[in-house]
């Protein structure tokens, strides 16, 4: 890059910064283990039973993972583009607005605080509070517990977003070690399982059973994989946003994808598939076949620090959006007021960990789940159309300036190869990435997005309605706010 085209790269973020009023202090490996730790909390260590339970044999265990993985990646290519076009405060809140209306991203954020990232704080809160009673021999109540930690990580994240991103990178760095940990035990601690099948099972099955059972499955595999689309909301702290939020949303799908994927592999290896369908805990249950009791006590330590961390990224992240909400005055005025010396949204904050804790004493984790999924999905699918939306309104401006879009235009005008399969450049502005495979991948991640919802609506009606109730009342709080502005 040319010393002026840094210059001005660095003067639209200074602008940025001051318009926002945010501080602009992280980069590449803080996205990244945003990322990561959005994703990673306590369902990779549970839901591999709830899979195997569904899909009992290894290959239909380890596929579903993998497809999975392949709409978290999917969604990944999405996000990072439009993080590279949009790489602003509040991001899916931004890009939902920008793409369709206020109101559509007004009733994404009021379903982020009440259902999908509250909730599933609140979820994840409950499920630390199990395992920290259980490590240290307390009695105390799960809720009391898990209000304690919501209340701590508040803290923290007023302090600042810098000392709230080394609290959360430092707890997904020991997340990774702990899962390292796991696979390893598990693929040569443990001797292979004498009755682990290697293929389906030979007694037939019919096909739309199959299916069906198959896109349950789905459900808490796509639980453990969601959350990569919260790093997406600090991209106004981000010193270059442009550049480290679509490479850190990438790296850190990719590697989540490969240590989910290993996990169930040393599970099937150790416990094989009747066994990862007969325990509740396949984790500690590795762990205890490798090293006894004292392995069940390590992995219930690093449950216990995955599931912090992930309420500390998603303390860190989630409140920005409603920051946002605030700064376009579609919320309360003091949402959007920022500390003088941290320049943290502490009452964006403050309203996150309140909320989640009362979610936390009132809620179940199986009710939480299907609220979070159900209504979660539709927000992903409408990103994915909103990318859509840009790219046919950069089409049109491009040809109205004449300048160019696409690759095969960007070479006309004698681009370097490496910097075409990389960026795009539409007027002044360059924008890295684009998503390889569109229009089909996108569309890939929208279909899947839709089957996702349609699955849990059909396996849990009551809670999905709830959810969907809970979005619809955003509905009439979105016109009262416009009302007021």
């Amino acid at each position: 890059m040319t010393d002026s085209n840094a210059g001005a790269r660095q003067n639209t973020e200074a602008a940025t910064d001051a318009r926002t009023g945010l501080a602009r202090r992280l980069g590449l490996f803080d996205a990244t283990m945003l990322v990561m730790g959005g994703i990673i909390g306590s369902g990779i260590f549970r839901n591999p039973h709830e899979v195997a339970t569904q899909v009992n044999t290894p290959l239909l265990i380890l596929g579903a993972w993998l497809a999975g993985g392949a709409v978290a990646l999917a969604g990944a290519f999405v996000y990072a583009e439009l993080a590279a076009r949009r790489p602003e405060v509040g991001g899916q809140y931004a890009y939902l607005r920008e793409a369709f209306h206020p109101s559509i991203a007004f009733i994404y954020g009021w379903a982020l605080l009440l259902v999908t990232q509250t909730g599933g704080m609140a979820a994840v809160a409950i499920t630390f509070a199990g395992y920290f009673n259980e490590l240290t021999h307390t009695n105390a109540p799960e809720w009391v517990v898990a209000a304690a930690a919501l209340a701590l990580l508040t803290v923290i994240n007023c302090i600042g977003v810098r000392a709230g991103s080394n609290v959360q990178s430092l707890l997904m760095v020991l997340k990774i070690l702990g899962i390292a940990a796991l696979v390893f035990c598990g693929l040569f601690l443990v001797g292979p399982h004498e009755g682990l099948p290697h293929g389906p099972s030979d007694a037939p099955v019919e096909t739309s059973s199959l299916l069906v059972r198959f896109g349950a499955a789905l459900t808490p595999v796509m639980f453990a994989y969601g959350g990569w689309q919260t790093a997406s909301f600090v991209a106004g702290e981000m010193r270059a946003p442009r550049r480290d939020l679509p490479r850190g949303l990438l790296i850190g799908v990719c590697g989540v994808i490969a240590l989910y994927v290993l996990v169930n592999f040393a599970c099937l290896r150790a416990l094989g598939a009747d066994g990862l369908a007969a325990t509740t805990t396949p984790a500690s249950s590795v762990m205890r076949l490798a090293l006894g009791e004292r392995g069940a006590a390590f992995i219930a330590v690093a449950i216990t620090i995955s599931t912090l961390g992930f309420l500390s990224q998603s303390m860190l992240t989630a409140p920005r959006v409603y920051f946002a909400m605030a700064e376009d005055k579609l919320f309360f005025k003091s949402v959007a007021r920022l500390d003088a010396r941290t320049r943290a949204p502490v009452v964006a904050i403050a309203l996150q960990g309140a909320l989640a804790a009362v979610i936390a004493v009132s809620g179940k984790y199986e009710q939480i789940l299907t609220y979070v999924v159900s209504v979660d999905f539709i927000w992903f699918g409408l990103t994915a159309l909103a990318l859509f939306a840009f790219r046919r309104r950069a089409r049109e401006d491009a040809n109205a300036a004449g300048t160019f879009e696409d690759e095969s235009d960007a070479r006309s005008f004698n681009v370097e190869s490496d910097a075409v399969r990389s960026f795009e450049v539409e007027g002044d502005a360059v924008r890295s990435f684009r998503v390889p495979g569109h229009p089909f991948t996108t569309a890939f991640f929208a279909v899947a997005c839709a089957l996702i919802v349609a699955a849990t609506v059909y396996k849990h009606p009551a809670n999905s309605a709830i959810g969907f109730a809970i979005v619809a009342s955003g509905v009439p709080v979105y016109f009262l706010w416009r009302g007021k502005k």
